[in-house]
């Protein structure tokens, strides 16, 4: 997505109003949404929403922090690594460099990515063991991985290693969410919380050196973007179709012509943690 953009925040839309069709609304509906179904989402590269979505980035500027801490390391591990984008972006790779992905589009796409740069990317089914010795790197990174599994990275760094994560956290753009799937339990809101990521890493064995948490704006232009993005993050509505969800997809579309763009939340928190000596 694009930088947001710098006029004066406004009211997001009702989800599901009931705004009147515009003249060719029905015409740009169908326009826009068959685009965006056709679209190749594989990678992890949202630039196809440029000019159609924004969202507001954390402060604190992961892949610039991630890339200082990768140019000093020896052997680094980046776990979920999607298409491998973030991990190619730093400038100086550590002289052993290993990343690991799940899914088969992804892990062809990081290897032609990564492989120039002199990393190794190993397909793995994200679950518990990886495939690493015990102690093999002294930096282990993750950005937005789907689940943390605290102890093997506690397993795999080495002692006086760090574990270095941006992560999705609690009821994350769940405007999108509940407009599609209706209101969220009190525990679906609260899952992913930063706190018990802290507590989980230090019952591991890891000291917890920084934790910090963002809420940020995310805006969606048009409908497509929308598609799109549900496409791209398939967690965020399972089992997502423009066919089984047209009903609420009109609705949206009616409610960005008629209010202006479709506000929503992002949560993101970033969290250090170290392996005692």
């Amino acid at each position: 997505m694009t930088p947001p953009n710098t006029s004066p925040p406004g009211s997001g839309p009702s989800p599901g109003s009931g705004a009147s069709r515009a003249p060719g609304s029905d015409e740009r509906f169908a326009a826009l949404v068959a685009e965006a179904d056709a679209v190749s989402v594989d990678g992890w590269d949202f630039s196809w929403l440029d000019g159609r979505a924004t969202e507001q980035r954390p402060s604190w500027g992961y892949a610039r922090a991630m890339a200082d801490r990768m140019g000093r390391a020896r052997a680094a591990l980046d776990i979920q690594t999607g298409g491998g984008e973030v991990l190619a972006s730093v400038p100086r790779l550590p002289p052993l460099t290993v990343a690991t992905e799940s899914w088969p589009p992804n892990v062809a796409r990081a290897t032609r990515l990564l492989h120039p740069r002199g990393a190794v990317v190993v397909a793995d089914p994200d679950e518990p063991p990886l495939p690493f010795g015990d102690g093999a790197f002294d930096l282990v990174v993750s950005r937005h991985p789907v689940t943390t599994w605290w102890e093997e990275i506690a397993r795999v760094l080495a002692p006086g290693g760090t574990y270095f994560s941006q992560q999705v956290g609690p009821a994350s753009v769940f405007e999108v969410v509940e407009h599609f799937l209706g209101p969220r339990t009190a525990e679906e809101r609260t899952a992913r919380d930063p706190h018990r990521a802290a507590a989980d890493a230090e019952a591991a064995g890891l000291d917890v050196l920084g934790l910090r948490h963002e809420r940020l704006r995310v805006e969606f232009f048009d409908i497509g973007a929308v598609v799109y993005f549900l496409r791209k993050v398939i967690w965020m509505v399972p089992g997502f179709t423009v066919e089984a969800h047209l009903p609420q997809l009109r609705s949206l579309h009616r409610a960005i012509e008629s209010d202006g763009p479709f506000v929503a939340h992002s949560s993101r928190f970033l969290i250090e943690a170290r392996k005692p000596r």
